[in-house]
């Protein structure tokens, strides 16, 4: 098998690895392990309750749960396309910067 195919096929086993994960989580309703041992909420507390509230189309909710959802496609992207979401290296810089602020705010907010 070609390096490119074997890149592929590690990428599409990953993505289906976390979606299996977050999809146990949901069925089991297990809580997030980082809550349940340090007792204070992960930098991606609500996300699964955002995705599943976005799949039912309340997209105001989707927000609420955690409104850096909209950030995992283009993480996603980021990790299939090599960490060349654009040409621009300062662009994709500045976007991923971006997407870690908004966590991190995300995150900061649990405790205010």
């Amino acid at each position: 098998m070609k390096e490119r195919h074997k890149k592929i096929v590690y990428k599409l086993l990953f993505t289906l690895a976390l979606a299996l994960v977050v999809f146990l989580f949901w069925i089991l309703k297990l809580n997030c392990v980082w809550r349940e041992l340090l007792h204070i909420p992960c930098i991606g507390c609500g996300m699964t309750r955002a995705y599943v509230a976005l799949f039912h189309g309340e997209v105001g909710q989707a927000f609420a749960y955690h409104f850096m959802f909209w950030s995992v496609p283009i993480l996603l992207s980021y990790v299939y396309l090599d960490g060349k979401l654009t040409k621009n290296k300062t662009l994709n810089c500045t976007v991923l910067i971006v997407i870690g602020i908004g966590f991190l705010v995300r995150w900061i907010l649990w405790f205010v």
